[in-house]
Parts: C-alpha cells; structure tokens; sequence
C-alpha cells in the first residue's frame, strides 16, 4: 500500500483489551518503528491520564511513550481552555483523569448536587458506577437551569475480559433529549480530535491512516474527514455492526497484527484475506 506517510491507532480494542496486549501487537508496533513511520496513538479511553496509559502500554511491551499518545480527556481540557476559560466545570467519569485536565476549574459532585457550586459546563467522560442516578438527575437540573454540556465521546460501549460494558452513549442521547440540548464532542468521531491529531504528526489527511476496532467512531468518522479508514475485527468489533455500518472501511484487517504487510513494510508476512 503506498502513499501512507503516518498512521493513528486506537488502543483500546486495538492493540489491547483489558490493557493486555493483543497477539502480535506488540510485534507489528516495532516493526512500524523499525521503518521510521511515523505513528500516534488516539483514544477515546478516560479511565486513565496520558502518562499512565503510556506506562502501562511500556510495560506490555510497545515501544510507545506520552508523546505518542493523544486522549480525549487532552482534547477535551484544549477545548474547555480554548471556549469555556474560566468556566466551572462538573466532571462525571470513570477513572482519574484529572492530571490530563490542566487549566481547567472544576467543581465537586457534591457542591454541584447540593446547588452550593453551580457549574456552567456539564464533562461527560467514559461511564461506570459513576453513571448513577443521582449523578444524571444533578447534570439534568444544571442543564435545565443553562449549562453547556460536553462529552468526551459517545461510545455505546467497549470491550474487557469479561465482555461488553455499556458506554457513555447509552446515556448522552436520553440526557440531551430530556435537557433538550446537544452535546458538544470532543474526542473521536470530532473532527477536531482528528485534525488534533494530523497537527501534532504534522502529516496530511490523504497520507494518513486511521485503525480502529469501532467501525463508526474510528474508521468512518477518519474517512468522512480524508484519512484513510482500516477496521480490525478485534475489541467491540461485531459481524452484525459491520453489516449495519453507514459506510464501508477502506480496509479490513484480522487485527492490527496484519498492518505492516498492508503497508507493505519490507519483511512482513501476508495478512490475511478479509
């Protein structure tokens, strides 16, 4: 495959579920470092900070550090400076990301509940046990009462050891339909996020490709915005996603395993037929 000068990679779903590594992940990152391609790793993931993600991709063996890896907390912290300095923010998430949200005010769940600090901005991260009721109601009543509301990303769901969890999209759609107001995104399918990503590679959208296990979030959205599109049938992939799609990827690979070939990286084996 010729014409590729950069490539972004998803990780969760990707190179690893449950942070574990993937069977030839690992190999076909070094083999792409090997080649000097020049490569970022984009992710919708907010239950850990940039380092953190870093440190645990080092430790599963990726040649990989904090500089190659862009976040949608990041984007989202570069999105609240850029239109909402200044602004209280309420934060419900899974996971401590915090560290990654520098320059941004935010407020407790507690004060916010008890009206003591009203928000202006409602952050919508990745969803968990934080995603309860009570949470939902306090970020209804502020939206109702004119709060802006951003989300990180509206992933339905995602993939770990023991399954399919449900994702802040299975909420986001009933909240803003209740609060009758839209969300703002800022992690992936924003086009936003991925022109983020092309500057900091400094690489073109015709140059550049996108793999993904999400066929809409990754693959697709990268398409609709110039970059070249390649679905790996790992992490949340399913058959019958695929088959309902709104589009069609570029490329299928088996998994991310199978890229340096589609590269056409000197060594590399086959991949498999799609």
């Amino acid at each position: 495959m010729k014409g590729i000068g950069a490539v972004l990679i998803d990780i969760d779903g990707v190179l690893t579920v449950s942070w574990k590594a993937l069977p030839g992940t690992v190999a076909a990152m070094e083999r792409l470092r090997a080649a000097g391609v020049p490569l970022l790793l984009v992710t919708n993931t907010t239950s850990r900070t940039r380092e953190a993600v870093a440190g645990r991709l080092a430790g599963e063996g990726f040649p990989v550090g904090v500089e190659d890896i862009l976040t949608a907390p990041a984007a989202t912290a570069a999105y609240l400076r850029a239109h909402h300095p200044d602004a209280r923010c309420l934060l419900i998430n899974s996971g401590e990301v915090r560290p990654d949200l520098a320059g941004v005010r935010l407020v407790g769940e507690e004060a916010a509940a008890a009206g003591r600090e009203a928000p202006d901005v409602v952050v919508f991260g990745g969803a968990g046990e934080e995603f309860g009721y009570r949470a939902l109601n306090t970020a209804f009543r502020h939206l109702q009462r004119g709060a802006r509301l951003v989300a990180m990303h509206r992933n339905l769901y995602w993939r770990t050891a023991d399954g399919l969890d449900l994702d802040t999209g299975a909420f986001l759609p009933g909240l803003e339909r209740a609060a009758g107001v839209e969300a703002v995104v800022t992690g992936k399918p924003a086009g936003a996020f991925f022109a983020t990503a092309l500057a900091h590679l400094g690489a073109a959208a015709a140059d550049t490709l996108m793999v993904g296990d999400d066929i809409e979030s990754d693959v697709l959205a990268a398409q609709r915005h110039g970059l070249t599109g390649v679905l790996v049938r790992t992490g949340k992939y399913l058959p019958e996603t695929h088959r309902a799609a709104t589009g069609t990827p570029d490329h299928v690979l088996d998994s991310f395993a199978g890229l340096p070939a589609l590269l056409g990286l000197p060594g590399a084996p086959e991949p498999p037929a799609p």
